[in-house]
């Protein structure tokens, strides 16, 4: 009969957790046999990299860094996204309306939409909004299981994903094979962490980031806290390129006495912001643009106008082609996190930690422990010249207790590296804060079990095999890039 735990037999919940495991390696195996059958039909150059993601997932998973039903792929832009942040009234709305060819963001001067709206091709002639669960819950899509990034960062707030998130669909071949994503208004007021969790993951997977800012504030020094947001915190990321920045209304300067003074007091904004270099667009609505007196002033910002929006229409045309070569890159970043100072290394550096906490708490009690020890080598001594036979009787009454000190004195050893590694877990940063979610907690937690030794530092799973898995994976970038050049570029001329 099995043993009862909390009114439920151990064997049932032993079954509990193994289909469990089951179904989420089943989720998993469905995510990336959906994405290899979508690559297969869009590009299957990238077929290869999925591959090799598909390994790195397997030494993960082994080494306790991912959870059964998490990838490496799940932190993956294998669809093009293309983002606008800015302010309220920047005209994001505006711009995707005529990029899209019809009215489906509303706009206005003030906040119409506190949510971020994942916009998406459908064959249906008439659009439909649907809630963020619909994101949240499918795995085609990179927002999927967002809420518990959510929730890491905001309790509570990580099941109101209908309140961050919606879905809406449009009948426009310019967002066919992309995603669009709008954002809501970015200002002091919504600086919650759920929000701030929701932009940092939408800068990670975008190819293609439009910043706007309203050309008709008068003083964008007093934007300190949204330029940093905006602008400080992505001038120095690796990807800095995929950033435009784009003063937006620009056609409203045109009543001011020199509007070139109104641009450079945004490019001076912004070089205090961290902004030294890179691209700065000008556009304007020219439907929604009032007249403007001056014909030679208004055919200079009209020419300005059309040079930038056919550049920022360039760039959003070649996210595909740009996303093939993030996704090698990002393939490369994967293994480097897994092998690297971030990773291993780290996973590394915590069990040197666990180690020599352990040796010190098991010095602090080292008086207790040589004293048992002297006593169990006396006692020993003692029973092999038969005094303890005299003194007791017989022998096992004498080896009793010396088994006794022994117990006591694993005990206690054993109690000082629980205490160790818990005060050690504790300190470790969750997945949703480490590069490509890996968990350093749940990788640690499972090379300190009672049965591991002490002095072992070479963490479970990363063994020869794994290793030099993860160096040939890193090894392949440039044999992979040389074959998207071969698509792309023709270097033999």
């Amino acid at each position: 009969m099995h043993s009862m735990m909390n009114g439920i037999p151990r064997g049932s919940r032993v079954q509990a957790s193994l289909k469990g495991s089951m179904r989420q390696s089943s989720k998993y195996a469905t995510r990336t046999d959906s994405l290899e059958a979508h690559l297969k039909r869009e590009n299957p150059l990238l077929l290869e990299p999925l591959a090799e993601f598909r390994r790195l997932d397997r030494i993960a998973h082994r080494m306790g860094l991912l959870a059964s039903g998490e990838s490496f792929t799940r932190r993956v832009p294998w669809w093009p996204v293309i983002s606008l942040l800015g302010t309220f009234s920047a005209g994001k709305s505006s711009f995707i309306n005529g990029y899209l060819g019809t009215t489906l963001q509303r706009t206005g001067n003030q906040a119409v939409d506190d949510r971020f709206s994942v916009i998406c091709y459908s064959e249906e002639s008439e659009p439909l909004t649907l809630p963020g669960t619909a994101l949240d819950a499918d795995l085609r899509f990179p927002f999927y299981r967002i809420s518990g990034d959510i929730e890491d960062v905001a309790i509570g707030e990580g099941r109101r994903i209908n309140s961050y998130l919606q879905l809406k669909t449009c009948n426009s071949e310019q967002i066919r094979g992309k995603i669009l994503l709008d954002s809501p208004g970015f200002d002091a007021d919504s600086q919650r962490s759920a929000t701030l969790q929701i932009t940092d993951r939408i800068i990670d997977l975008s190819d293609l980031v439009l910043v706007l800012f309203d050309a008709r504030h008068p003083e964008p020094g007093a934007m300190r806290d949204t330029l940093r947001h905006l602008v400080t915190n992505t001038v120095d990321r690796d990807d800095a390129s995929k950033f435009l920045f784009i003063l937006n209304q620009i056609d409203t300067t045109a009543g001011e006495d020199n509007p070139e003074d109104v641009v450079a007091a945004w490019q001076r904004a912004l070089a205090s912001a961290g902004l030294t270099a890179g691209r700065f667009l000008r556009i304007y609505d020219e439907d929604a643009a009032g007249a403007i007196a001056d014909e030679s002033l208004a055919a200079r910002l009209k020419a300005k106008k059309d040079e930038d929006i056919a550049e920022i229409h360039r760039r959003m045309t070649g996210v595909e082609i740009d996303r093939a070569y993030r996704v090698i890159e990002l393939m490369t970043g994967a293994a480097d996190t897994l092998a690297g100072e971030n990773g291993v290394g780290l996973l590394k550096h915590y069990l040197r930690q666990w180690r020599r906490r352990t040796l010190i708490f098991d010095s602090l009690m080292l008086a207790p422990i040589v004293a048992a020890c002297g006593a169990a080598f006396i006692w020993a001594n003692a029973a092999a010249m038969g005094v303890v036979e005299r003194v007791f009787g017989n022998t096992a009454g004498g080896w009793a207790i010396v088994a006794l000190v022994v117990v006591i004195v694993g005990a206690i050893h054993f109690s000082a590296r629980t205490l160790a590694a818990n005060q050690i877990a504790r300190r470790i940063q969750p997945a949703s804060q480490q590069a490509f979610n890996i968990d350093l907690r749940r990788a640690f937690r499972r090379n300190v079990r009672w049965w591991r030794g002490l002095f072992s530092l070479q963490p479970k799973g990363w063994h020869v095999f794994a290793r030099r898995r993860v160096a040939r994976i890193r090894d392949q970038q440039e044999s992979l890039v040389r074959r998207l050049n071969d698509r792309f570029t023709q270097p033999s001329g």
